[in-house]
């Protein structure tokens, strides 16, 4: 069945949303995230302060805004791919979404060492990382055996690849976004789903 279309209205509010996001990003990397204040991210948008909180609730809102769409936008794909795909597989093509947003790696950079380098950001994109598990669960149980314990499986498959794309991630800006962001995904998911060697024996 095709999908409704979304009201043009509310395509708007997306797009001024979207704008504003970026305007802020800019003014936090150039300024510092504790050092810009909300006035000033308005100011550079070009709108009032009081159109500002229209759309974000405060400062650590606005930063983290794009967090939620790309959420969303994993979910999505995720939901796209094959029923009887493996799971793992499956997140992995719906994280590549993420490569597909409209931005420079340069930017990509700038953003993700904004996040990562203060403590309120970090804590806020922990926490809006977590709400991602309620998003892709519910599309990663069915594709796992049955069970009375599929639902826990399936939060437990969502909570460690998000927490292996947060890794890498976190590898990806120490490196200076001079690799692939998905070759140290894969790293860290074989690294998880590798099963344990037994201790080497010491020589005697």
């Amino acid at each position: 069945m095709a999908q409704k279309p979304t009201p043009l209205r509310e395509q708007t509010r997306s797009v001024v949303r979207s704008l504003l996001a970026r305007t802020a990003i800019e003014l936090f990397a150039a300024k510092g995230y504790d050092n810009t204040t909300l006035e000033e991210v308005a100011a550079a948008a070009g709108v009032s302060r009081r159109t500002l909180f229209n759309y974000f609730r405060n400062k650590e809102d606005l930063a983290l805004s794009g967090l939620s769409e790309q959420g969303e936008a994993i979910a999505a794909r995720l939901a796209e791919r094959p029923a009887e795909e493996d799971a793992w597989t499956s997140l992995r093509a719906a994280f590549q979404v993420l490569e597909d947003i409209d931005t420079t790696p340069e930017r990509r950079l700038e953003m993700i060492t904004l996040l990562f380098g203060n403590e309120s950001l970090r804590a806020g994109h922990a926490e809006k990382q977590a709400r991602w598990q309620d998003l892709f669960a519910p599309l990663i149980e069915p594709r796992l055996p049955d069970s009375d314990r599929r639902a826990l499986q399936a939060r437990a498959i969502a909570a460690a690849a998000i927490t292996c794309l947060q890794a890498a991630n976190e590898e990806w800006v120490r490196l200076g976004g001079q690799v692939d962001l998905f070759d140290l995904y894969d790293a860290a998911v074989q690294a998880i789903r590798r099963p344990a060697s037994p201790p080497e024996k010491k020589m005697t």
